[in-house]
C-alpha cells in the first residue's frame, strides 16, 4: 500500500490542541486486569470472544458517554480488537474522529520480551505491515508501542530506543505517527539515572531523522520536573505526553502539573474508580470528574 497523505487537522489538533490522550488499549494479557477493576470477574467469560466483547462493551461505553469529548481529550489508543470492532455501526476509529473530534491511535506491540541488560525490548511484530496497512484502511492517526526499562544500563537503553525508532520509520512510512513509548519503571532503583541516559538516546535518534518524519513520545512522568522539555521543541516531535505507570490518578495528576508541556496519556488512571454496577448517571459523573481532573493537570 502507497503511503498515505497524513491528515492535517488532526495533526494540528495533537501538535497543540488542549487536552490529553485517553488509552483505551488494554491487551489480551491485561484485559482480564481491566475487566475485573471494572467489577467484571474471569468467571463472566469462557473464551478471549467473549472476553473481549465485553472490554469493547466497556470501552463503548467510556467513548460514548457524554463526558467522553473532545473539549477535554485529543485523542484516544485502542487496541486492534477495538479498532476492528464497531460503535453504533461505525469503525472504532471512524466513531471517534466523526462524531466526537478525537484523534484515533492504534497499540501495535505484541508485548514484551523477557528482561535482559535492564530493559524489556519489544517481541517482534510479526504482521507489521499488515496491521498497519489495516490502521489506515480504518482511518486511523497514528499507533503505539512499548518498551520497558527497569535498570540503568546504557546498552540496553540505547537498543529500545534504537528498536523504538526503527519501527516508528517503519510506521511514519505508512503515512502514520507513531507513539514511541520507552516507559522507565517508576520504582526503579535509578530512574532518574536511567532517564538522564534515555533523553540523550532519543535526542540522538532524533537528530538523525529527515526532516519531514515526525513522532511523538509517551513518556514516564520525569524524577526532576520538566525534564523533558527540551524535547518537546524538536521539529520532529508532535507532542511529548505522559504514562500514569502505576501511580493513581491523584498522584499522576499531581506529578504531571509540576511538567509543564507535558499531557497525560493514562490508562488505569482514567478508569479508576468506574464500575460496570453503576448506573449511567454514576458513571458519567465519575468519568467526567476523573477527565476534568486529568485535563487541568495536563494544561497547568
Amino acid at each position: 500500500m502507497e503511503k498515505r497523505e497524513m491528515n492535517i487537522a488532526q495533526l494540528d489538533r495533537m501538535h497543540s490542541g488542549k487536552g490529553f490522550i485517553a488509552a483505551l488499549d488494554q491487551s489480551g494479557g491485561s484485559t482480564p486486569k481491566a475487566l475485573a477493576q471494572y467489577g467484571v470477574q474471569e468467571s463472566s467469560f469462557t473464551n478471549d470472544e467473549e472476553m473481549y466483547t465485553l472490554v469493547h462493551e466497556m470501552r463503548t461505553r467510556i467513548i460514548k458517554s457524554p463526558a467522553f469529548k473532545s473539549d477535554y481529550i485529543l485523542g484516544a489508543i485502542l487496541f486492534e480488537n477495538t479498532m476492528d470492532r464497531k460503535i453504533d455501526g461505525q469503525w472504532t476509529a471512524n466513531y471517534l474522529w466523526e462524531k466526537k473530534n478525537i484523534v484515533p491511535f492504534l497499540k501495535v506491540d505484541k508485548g514484551l520480551a523477557d528482561l535482559a541488560n535492564g530493559v524489556q525490548l519489544m517481541k517482534p511484530i510479526s504482521n507489521l505491515d499488515e496491521l498497519l496497512d489495516r490502521a489506515v484502511d480504518k482511518n486511523v492517526f497514528g499507533t503505539k508501542m512499548r518498551s520497558v526499562i527497569k535498570e540503568a544500563n546504557a546498552e540496553g537503553i540505547r537498543e529500545v530506543v534504537e528498536q523504538q525508532f526503527k519501527v516508528g520509520l517503519q510506521i511514519f512510512e505508512k503515512g502514520l505517527v507513531p507513539i514511541i513509548e520507552p516507559e522507565v519503571d517508576i520504582y526503579s532503583a535509578d530512574k532518574e539515572k536511567s532517564e538522564e541516559i534515555l533523553k540523550e538516546e532519543i535526542q540522538k535518534q532524533l537528530n538523525l531523522l529527515d526532516k519531514d518524519v515526525k513522532v511523538m513520545l509517551k513518556l514516564s512522568i520525569p524524577t526532576v520536573n520538566d525534564f523533558y522539555k527540551d524535547l518537546m521543541s524538536d521539529p520532529h516531535v508532535v507532542r511529548v505526553v505522559a504514562l500514569s505507570g502505576g501511580y493513581s490518578e491523584e498522584e499522576a495528576n499531581a506529578k504531571l502539573t509540576q511538567n509543564h508541556g507535558l499531557i497525560a496519556s493514562f490508562s488505569r488512571a482514567l478508569s479508576e474508580g468506574l464500575s460496570a454496577g453503576q448506573s449511567d448517571e454514576e458513571f458519567n459523573q465519575k468519568l467526567d470528574k476523573t477527565i476534568k481532573a486529568i485535563y487541568t493537570a495536563s494544561i497547568t
